[in-house]
């Protein structure tokens, strides 16, 4: 992989990263069409991941140190009385947010870490990707067609943010998407398209920059998941890029979804599945490379 393939790749990773269209196909399908038909891995996916949650650090900074500020006051208060308080009914809704991001956080990590080979292979066939991206536009249509769209965070309790932890492990299985998975989980749970996306946005945070300082860490190692070679400096360039792109894609995809719905990503996301099985058909590009 040279220079510009990994500008290409994270400005691909970038754009698609907080958008309901599953960056990793994005990744899965562009570097095939550069690279020879080989599939850039699941190790630089999650490398080039962190740079877009570096973008949602940044961004959300001010929200995410008052969670943890709330979340960190509530650890004395969690035994009163000689009895435990469950800390997902607390009155406050940043501490009880707080706690509701580490526990929808554990479907995601138990299930990546049962499922990983899988992840690194198996599930990776374009074909399935091609039939999540599908199945997955029809489920967000139908949330967003149909949800009630009147809940805001504050409202946000211990079974649904389960509930949207389990929608987030979806995201382990190309061409789902995470914030795909997680705003429709909101949406067909009641929530405002605002709320369901920042929520969306939160919840990845522990989960994308634990998997992606995971697998950096087995690169390092000399772990390689794919033939392909990839370089540490394209994979900076790369995370680098994504960073930028992305944190301009979180300021204008928050402000779009204020007065729009979701159905140009709706049909996107059907078009690039047609457009996926059309390759594959012509023999273009290989479903398993």
């Amino acid at each position: 992989m040279n220079w510009w393939e990994a500008v290409i790749l994270g400005l691909v990773q970038g754009l698609t990263e907080f958008l309901p269209v599953s960056s990793s196909a994005h990744l899965r399908i562009v570097g095939a069409l550069m690279l020879d038909g080989q599939d850039v891995g699941a190790t630089f996916t999650a490398v080039t991941q962190i740079g877009t949650e570096a973008a949602v650090l940044i961004y959300f900074r001010h929200t995410i140190v008052q969670v943890i500020r709330r979340w960190w006051a509530t650890l004395p208060l969690l035994r009163e009385g000689g009895r435990w308080r469950n800390p997902l009914r607390l009155a406050d809704p940043d501490a009880r947010m707080g706690w509701l991001i580490i526990v929808g956080s554990i479907p995601i990590a138990l299930l990546g870490v049962l499922f990983e080979d899988q992840i690194e292979s198996t599930l990776r066939d374009l074909r399935f990707t091609a039939f999540t991206l599908a199945f997955f536009a029809l489920l967000l249509w139908a949330a967003d067609r149909f949800g009630r769209r009147t809940k805001e965070l504050d409202k946000l309790n211990g079974r649904d943010g389960i509930l949207y932890g389990f929608a987030q492990a979806m995201a382990l299985i190309p061409g789902v998407s995470r914030s795909g998975g997680t705003i429709t989980a909101g949406l067909a749970m009641g929530y405002t398209r605002e709320a369901a996306a920042r929520y969306s946005f939160l919840l990845a945070v522990p989960a994308v920059l634990a998997s992606g300082f995971y697998q950096l860490a087995k690169a390092i190692g000399g772990h390689q998941d794919t033939a392909l070679e990839v370089s540490a400096g394209a994979t900076a360039i790369a995370t680098l890029v994504a960073f930028v792109v992305g944190f301009t894609v979180i300021v204008w995809f928050l402000r779009y979804i204020t007065t729009r719905t979701f159905l140009p990503f709706v049909i996107y996301r059907i078009v690039v599945a047609a457009g996926i099985l059309v390759l594959i058909g012509t023999g273009t590009i290989s479903p398993t490379a």
